[in-house]
């Protein structure tokens, strides 16, 4: 079962700008789509980024369009997150995912192998 883990969340000033990345155990993993999602406290999950396995493709939900990037290294087996203006309704667990099956779309629905997931928290 591949292991997903995230680092570089912190507490940071609204505006400001932090790098997420998401490490896989598998080399396998750059041939499957990847993503990020996000839940707030008291607030459902929800889709963030996707990536295709080429890294070809990105989707990004309408709330970070323009705000982050995702990409990939897939030498390194990592992908990133970059996240700028942050603001603090993008405070939140950030979670890395890998997609159900390889090949497929960064789509919300296909993604699955849940990373523990890394806190951002955005001050006003």
């Amino acid at each position: 079962q591949v292991q997903l883990v995230e680092s570089g969340g912190g507490l940071v000033q609204a505006g400001a700008s932090l790098r997420l990345s998401c490490a896989a155990s598998e080399r396998s993993s750059s041939a499957y789509a990847m993503g990020w999602f996000r839940q707030a406290p008291g607030k459902e999950r929800e889709f963030v980024a996707g990536i295709s396995a080429r890294g070809g493709t990105t989707n990004y939900a309408d709330s970070v369009k323009g705000r982050f990037t995702i990409s990939r290294d897939n030498a390194k087996n990592t992908i990133y997150l970059q996240m700028d203006s942050l603001k603090p309704e993008d405070t939140a667990e950030y979670y890395c995912a890998r997609g159900r099956t390889p090949r497929g779309s960064p789509d919300p629905s296909a993604f699955g192998s849940w990373g523990q997931g890394t806190q951002v928290t955005v001050s006003s």
